[in-house]
């Protein structure tokens, strides 16, 4: 979306014959699904565009439409059927500082002309960023939102922004600019920066004292023209400063609701996918579907490091490996040697040293002028694949890593097909299992037969996307003898299974909560949430592969929450904080707040908000 675009409208736009279809071509060949028009405290641009749709309809009515005419109401509903487009303006308030105003779609110009005139914009004034002394930015804040505006501090940390360097105010007046609960979210130019450097957003998540609040920051091309001056970089055009928001609908109430809750994971900056596919590939990096290897051979591991990502994704689902390319994309392409001899004899070790053979191709692309290999792996049909001698690997992740015996099981059975089990003369049935509860007392009942619970491979989740824990057992091997299906025990195995909730309205919104455990058969079952996918996982047991899950059964179990130990906020406390080796910091959270301790393992801090946030400035 681009909720910052200017129409000839304002009278700094540079290209005063461009017309409102012409901003809508343009959004559309950006694949952009909402914008809005945001002029300098006017609302003309938007007006314009539906006078106009106005008068083509009424001459379709009176049957008077020329040819042209046709083909161009034609496209105006096309169009606004494709984009969602949305009423707005740039407000100027006291001191020269810029606001957005965006409205539901439907709001009359009526209304938003007359907030400019309650707000001190002079009528002869509309349409000019210079207008003098209006309102203060609090009193727009407040107004803007109390006529049911989407509230958004313009490119606050550049020109008129109420976040810029070297504004000379005091602290408290740019805390109050950018803290005010009014305030939506934040524009900023320096988004595509990311987290994890010196950018506003990072200045704005909420572990500053003096600014407590996160702000959803967003960044719009606050275009002036249709297409990027070419002469001068700062001009944008319209969606060269684009943000991906995840939606349920696409409406304005969807993006005021994320912007009014705590899923500050869910907005990013648009990055355009490169024309050239491998280093479309490379922005994602590597993943559950795909890997990327420097050099085919080397000298410790020779071709093996290819040939085992060929397995794992054989056994999990395909994938793609990039041979010639580091997964990092400010690397240059190192490009492979004789690529025709080299894609030959890769094609060759894959179909001598995989077994059963697997469908895969070996294609040749040019990146940066270097040749790199494509390697498309298939779904393996005869599962479970190898690596001759004895590997049989799974993609867990961004790695290839051996499966273990449940994995290795659950591929044989599935290419045995179903095995029907009679129970034995005189045996009783399975014992039915026990329903989990929910954490708060509540029962909840495993999907009936009509339910459709979602389960997972094997005995275990899988989640595509998420890196698993390496496996601590040793690699996997083919023995001499086929591997059979096994014996049908006299107490089936339970089965892994997801179910669907509502977020939490007190868990953070990362990391896991263990609800429930009891014991069957001598093996423990937990069910887990996943605070992030808001789902309960059943049947869990210590074993797991997911190391999170694994790692927060293994606390639950061993190290029993010392009370004196927890740094106390009200309800909300921090017990433990740690680090992964090579990953972020970690939190185990306690709720005190329902009688009985809830504890929340291995939470991220992207996923603390509200008071969970504040633990992280309470102290080290």
């Amino acid at each position: 979306m681009d909720l910052h675009i200017h129409t000839p409208a304002s009278i700094d736009y540079q290209q005063p014959a461009v017309t409102p279809l012409d901003i809508l071509r343009r959004a559309a060949e950006q694949a952009l699904d909402v914008i809005s028009f945001t002029d300098h405290n006017s609302v003309r641009g938007y007006a314009d565009m539906w006078r106009e749709i106005e008068d083509l309809e009424l001459l379709e009515y009176l049957k008077r439409l020329q040819p042209e005419e046709v083909e161009r109401l034609g496209e105006y509903r096309r169009l606004l059927d494709q984009i969602l487009v949305l009423p707005g303006f740039e407000f100027t308030a006291t001191f020269g500082f810029h606001v957005l105003a965006i409205f539901p779609e439907g709001t009359s110009v009526r209304l938003m002309e007359h907030l400019l005139l309650q707000l001190g914009v002079p009528e002869e004034k509309f349409g000019s960023g210079e207008v003098g002394a209006t309102s203060d930015v609090l009193r727009v804040y407040e107004t803007l939102a109390e006529h049911g505006a989407l509230v958004i501090g313009a490119h606050v940390n550049s020109t008129h922004g109420v976040a810029m360097q070297g504004l000379r105010f005091g602290a408290q007046t740019k805390i109050a600019y950018t803290q005010d609960p009014h305030l939506h979210a934040l524009e900023v130019t320096d988004l595509a920066l990311g987290p994890h450097r010196r950018s506003t957003a990072r200045f704005f998540n909420g572990t500053k004292p003096e600014y407590p609040r996160q702000m959803h920051c967003i960044q719009g091309s606050d275009a002036h023209r249709l297409t990027p001056d070419p002469e001068r970089e700062s001009q944008l055009g319209i969606g060269d400063r684009a943000t991906e928001v995840l939606l349920p609908e696409i409406s304005f109430d969807a993006i005021k609701a994320l912007f009014l809750g705590n899923h500050f994971d869910r907005t990013r900056p648009l990055v355009p996918a490169p024309a050239d596919p491998v280093k479309a590939a490379r922005l994602e990096g590597n993943s559950d579907a795909q890997s990327f290897h420097e050099n085919l051979s080397t000298k410790r591991t020779g071709i093996s490091h290819v040939l085992r990502d060929v397995v794992a994704f054989a056994n999990s689902g395909g994938g793609t490996v990039f041979v010639g390319a580091s997964a990092a994309e400010k690397r240059p392409v190192h490009g492979v040697e004789e690529a025709d001899t080299a894609a030959e004899s890769l094609r060759g070790e894959i179909a001598t040293q995989v077994m059963p053979a697997v469908e895969a191709t070996v294609d040749i692309v040019e990146s940066d002028g270097k040749a790199v290999l494509v390697v498309a792996v298939a779904d393996g049909r005869a599962k479970p694949h190898a690596l001759l001698p004895s590997a049989i690997l799974v993609r867990r992740g961004a790695e290839s890593d051996a499966a273990n015996r449940d994995e290795i099981v659950a591929m044989v059975t599935a290419a045995a097909g179903p095995v029907s089990v009679v129970p034995a003369a005189g045996s009783s049935a399975p014992a039915p299992r026990r329903p989990a509860t929910n954490g708060r007392g509540r029962a909840v009942v495993p999907p009936t037969a009509g339910s459709k619970p979602v389960v997972a491979r094997g005995s275990h989740p899988a989640e595509p996307g998420r890196r698993n824990g390496r496996d601590e057992g040793s690699a996997a091997s083919l023995g001499a003898e086929p591997i059979a299906a096994p014996a049908a025990p006299s107490v089936p195995d339970l089965d892994v299974y997801e179910e669907a909730v509502a977020a939490d309205p007190i868990a953070p919104t990362s990391g896991v909560e263990v609800v429930h455990a009891y014991e069957q058969d001598g093996v423990v079952y937990y069910t887990l949430r996943d605070l992030r996918d808001h789902k309960l996982i059943h049947n869990l047991t210590r074993d797991t592969d997911r190391r999170l899950f694994r790692s927060a059964i293994a606390q639950h179990e061993e190290q029993a929450v010392d009370e004196e130990k927890i740094r106390w906020l009200g309800d909300f406390g921090l017990w433990r904080t740690y680090r992964p080796r090579g990953g972020e910091r970690r939190y185990h959270l306690v709720y005190g707040g329902d009688g009985d301790l809830r504890v929340f393992y291995g939470v991220s801090e992207a996923g603390m908000a509200g008071p969970w946030r504040e633990l992280l400035g309470t102290g080290s």
